[in-house]
């Protein structure tokens, strides 16, 4: 039985990083909108490795931009979220409000989830 790929919670955070980026998703922007929304720094190592995984999955695309001189030559890869991306990170919510429905947790008042 084939199995859909499956979302980790870091999987599902970078997914929406570059969702909120609108096309403007390179490793120093997804790193940044990480940081800002969630508190969490990711180093470049596990970042890289998640969107290489993502990609592999077939949940991004990648293009390379032009090279800068402000870069050393090197060219910035944009990432863009596919139509299965899309797919695979609103089943992955609405898994974890599944989840969450009928529960009272410390802190989400004002959330209902009953």
């Amino acid at each position: 039985m084939n199995e859909a790929p499956t979302l980790g919670e870091f999987e599902q955070i970078v997914l929406l990083a570059i969702l909120r980026l609108e096309g403007n998703a390179y490793g120093f922007t997804i790193s940044a909108e990480i940081a800002e929304r969630t508190g969490r720094r990711p180093s470049p190592g596990a970042l890289y490795a998640t969107l290489d995984r993502l990609e592999g999955k077939g949940f991004l695309a990648s293009r390379t931009g032009d090279p800068t001189p402000v870069r050393g030559g090197r060219a910035k890869r944009f990432f863009e979220v596919t139509g299965a991306g899309v797919d695979a990170v609103a089943s992955a919510q609405r898994a974890y409000q599944s989840l969450l429905n009928g529960l009272k947790l410390p802190g989400l008042s004002g959330v209902a989830y009953a």
